[in-house]
């Protein structure tokens, strides 16, 4: 239990507690904080579900990760498990991607919730993204040509909620039945509980998905294009479409521009 004495520590700096503040919260004498905090005793069953239930976040969490690297709103909760996904960042406080290989692909329906199998990712920096949970992917197959092709890798930020998803915007869904998939999805019957997945190679049907299937959902960010492009691909009509795919709009950014240069 060596990440255990550190993390309860942070947590409790974290929520601006004394120690005796804390061992009033959870019903422990102040000297077993200490004695937990500076690693001279480990504490027991009973108190790691004392301490999960106050922090909120499963027993392994607690036990196997590093949580000092996250910062206090760092935390996402995930339906009644209460799994923890913390935002890493580096020695410069950037933050860090977690980076989902092929072959860890494969597993990552058993192994979304597992915080060790998170853990275990690696991870990449890219400084220019928004504030967020994100991940990378990597994509399978056609469906989504000629914008991301097999063997890309797509960046995406975490929704906490279905209800968070823009109509016709592209997301990474994790289902019960597929598991990650990558799709434009649309929200007309969102009222009614089902998301209508869509693939921008038309040789693909749209089909719908209830919202009880799906485990997770990612907003995509951007494309790390792996893949080859061919020249009758990349004309002014598909840049803009994949602008505008990205979330980026013309006028806001002429509007960012113009501002800037009042500025100056």
């Amino acid at each position: 239990m060596g990440k255990i004495a550190k993390n309860i520590k942070h947590l409790r700096t974290l929520k601006g507690l004394t120690q005796e503040q804390f061992s009033a919260e959870i019903d422990i004498t102040k000297s077993r904080v200490g004695s937990y905090e500076e690693g001279r005793s480990e504490p027991p069953i009973e108190t790691l579900i004392q301490l999960s239930d106050f922090f909120k976040m499963p027993i392994d969490a607690l036990v196997k990760n590093d949580l000092t690297l996250s910062e206090d709103d760092t935390f996402i909760d995930i339906g009644n498990q209460r799994v923890l996904f913390p935002i890493k960042v580096d020695e410069n406080n950037n933050d860090v991607i977690e980076v989902v290989t092929k072959e860890a692909s494969a597993g990552y329906l058993q192994g979304y919730s597992d915080t060790e199998f998170v853990a275990n990712l690696p991870i990449m920096s890219l400084n220019f993204l928004p504030t967020g949970k994100h991940r990378a992917f990597p994509i399978k197959g056609d469906s989504m040509h000629p914008w991301v092709k097999d063997g890309d890798v797509v960046v995406a930020e975490y929704l906490e909620s279905a209800q968070q998803v823009r109509n016709n915007f592209c997301y990474i869904i994790l289902t019960k039945e597929d598991g990650l998939v990558y799709k434009r999805v649309m929200t007309g019957k969102l009222d009614q509980g089902y998301l209508i997945l869509s693939s921008d190679n038309k040789a693909y049907q749209p089909y719908e998905i209830h919202l009880s299937e799906v485990l997770e959902i990612w907003q995509f960010k951007l494309n790390l294009c792996i893949g080859q492009y061919e020249e009758d691909e990349i004309n002014p009509a598909n840049i803009l479409n994949l602008m505008r795919s990205v979330g980026i709009e013309l006028k806001e950014l002429k509007q960012r521009v113009d501002g800037l240069e009042k500025l100056n």
